[in-house]
């Protein structure tokens, strides 16, 4: 089966975004983890997540920011400096809409920076996005630009060639 890997700390977050894939009909199975040492032990293969038939390869990896042991930025620095995982599409998902947050994570690579939303029915919008775009098309090899700010979502969008 499919995934989409999720860094989150907060359980709440956990919990609504669980209830979000169920609401916009995603049909990938969600893996979370907790801190960033997880994270690269997941997308390495490493110890507890060597079964790959229990711990897909994920299709998106969504980060919060601020996690315990390593950063949001931290790990997409390693991403993206990890052949093995350097084209996976990666997405901040933080809480955070300062500028110098989204300017860093674009200068870091990420291929979009979404800020957490207050209202349930919006974070379902935002899932649906990524059942629509960034599962269906192949962002990783598409150049990347900051975009627009509207309804309290910051978006990178992808520009094709």
């Amino acid at each position: 089966m499919e995934s989409i890997l999720y860094a989150e700390d907060e359980p709440d977050d956990v919990f609504f975004m669980e209830r979000a894939f169920k609401e916009a009909g995603l049909e990938l199975a969600l893996q979370t983890v907790t801190h960033g040492q997880q994270v690269i032990a997941y997308l390495s293969g490493a110890g507890d997540y060597a079964d790959r038939s229990r711990f897909p390869f994920p299709k998106l990896v969504l980060l919060d920011l601020n996690m315990p042991q390593l950063s949001g930025f931290d790990l997409l620095k390693w991403i993206r400096s990890t052949p093995a995982v350097s084209k996976m599409p990666v997405l901040i998902f933080s809480s955070s809409n300062h500028d110098s947050d989204v300017e860093r994570a674009s200068l870091l690579g990420a291929d979009g920076y979404l800020v957490k939303p207050s209202r349930p029915d919006r974070l379902v919008e935002i899932v649906k996005s990524f059942k629509n775009y960034w599962l269906r098309h192949d962002s990783s090899s598409s150049a990347v630009k900051l975009a627009r700010r509207t309804s309290g979502v910051v978006a990178f969008l992808p520009l094709f060639c």
